[in-house]
């Protein structure tokens, strides 16, 4: 009976890593397959995507490559995921400080991200930003 357990639980272990396993693959997967076209840019609850808006270089298409560099808009880079891969953090030379925003949705034919970002115009605030993509 000892052996039928600790066999059971190993058995248990293994699946569940491999549902993990499966789970961060089918992430990446999602990411990189599609083209990812803006749908709304928010700064504090405001649209910000039009003309001399804080977002407006995000407009547009968003490619993750699968070599973790990609293009964000108007913005070149690369990307990682973190903290199990629950987060995208996005890097270019074009931005102060890399953006690292809350990965909200992620499904085939859906991306949405949220981060909190310092101000510009005052760094001791932040700057609530949330962006969705539709897959192209």
């Amino acid at each position: 009976m000892k052996k039928q357990l600790i066999l059971g639980l190993i058995t248990l272990v293994a699946l569940f890593a491999a549902c993990n396993k499966t789970d961060d693959n089918d992430r990446f997967e999602l990411l990189t397959s599609s083209v990812w076209v803006s749908d709304t840019l928010f700064v504090d609850g405001q649209d910000a995507s039009g003309p001399g808006e804080l977002l407006e270089k995000f407009k547009g298409e968003a490619r993750f490559n699968r070599d973790a560099t990609g293009s964000f808009g108007a913005y070149t880079g690369s990307w990682r995921f973190a903290d199990d891969r629950t987060q995208l953090i996005i890097t270019t030379d074009s931005l102060p400080i890399p953006l690292t925003a809350l990965i909200e949705e992620l499904s085939a034919s859906a991306l949405r991200i949220t981060t909190a970002y310092p101000s510009l115009t005052n760094p001791d605030e932040d700057m609530l930003i949330r962006m969705t993509f539709n897959a192209k």
